[in-house]
């Protein structure tokens, strides 16, 4: 399975980097590039991809406002010298984040996931089995689809949810599956008692949280996931029951 990539970057060098990166990546297929995001809106009036390497300081339109315009976005891995645009990037769903300089590995390690999830986009969206709630003393189970099998896990064992655009990403300690729904889907099968929406993007498992710092949640496993304003007084209540 190929993808179509389109480079969108104002600076000549970038553009060199990538495409020498492309072509040790038999999976990606170049298409195209442009040097503004005006450049690439016209490019995608007539075209179509399955990925971008997407810059962010750009003339006249930067690299977030070009994705807010997107009625039908590809996945986006954004290549940028500037970290501060992460959380905003994330939130528009990108698939990964790439702090220039980076190596071929980092690369090949974005490239991978972005494969991931355009293997999972060609597979129809087929919905989990519902397992409701069963009182028992017994860590509940469901199950879920990746790429083309669906996998039981144990939802004592899982960390957090987190959204990715119509998937999310199952986190169990460093490793995630990832699966063709929306967090909301899952918020039926997850238990109020256990689980915890702190975040429009992230669900939450109480045992795991280590401690709340500002806007910050701490896990054990030393992640940190960002705690929403809106949901800031159930996650205060829910964290203090005992």
């Amino acid at each position: 399975m190929s993808m179509r990539c389109l480079i969108v970057d104002d600076e000549p060098l970038a553009h060199d980097i990538i495409l020498s990166y492309l072509e040790d990546i038999p999976f990606l297929e170049n298409c195209g590039h442009c040097y503004r995001a005006t450049e690439a809106l016209a490019f995608l009036s007539t075209q179509t991809v399955d990925l971008i390497f997407l810059d962010i300081r750009m003339p006249k339109l930067s690299g977030l406002d070009f994705l807010r315009t997107l009625q039908h976005q590809p996945i986006i891995i954004i290549t940028s010298a500037y970290e501060e645009h992460a959380l905003e990037s994330f939130e528009l769903d990108v698939c990964d984040y790439l702090l220039k300089p980076f190596r071929f590995d980092r690369f090949l390690k974005a490239a991978n996931r972005a494969l991931a999830i355009h293997s999972l986009k060609q597979q129809p969206a087929v919905s989990a089995p519902v397992t409701h709630p069963v009182v028992s003393h017994e860590p509940a189970n469901i199950y879920i689809k990746t790429d083309k099998k669906f996998i039981q896990i144990t939802l004592d064992e899982v960390y957090y949810l987190e959204s990715l655009g119509n998937y999310v990403k199952v986190w169990e300690n460093q490793q995630f599956l990832l699966t063709p729904r929306t967090l909301s889907s899952f918020e039926s099968q997850l238990s109020g008692e256990t689980f915890i929406r702190i975040h429009k993007s992230y669900i939450l498992n109480r045992k795991f949280v280590h401690y709340i710092e500002g806007n910050t949640i701490h896990l054990t496993n030393g992640k940190q996931l960002p705690l929403g304003k809106n949901y800031r007084h159930v996650v205060k209540q829910l964290l203090n029951r005992q």
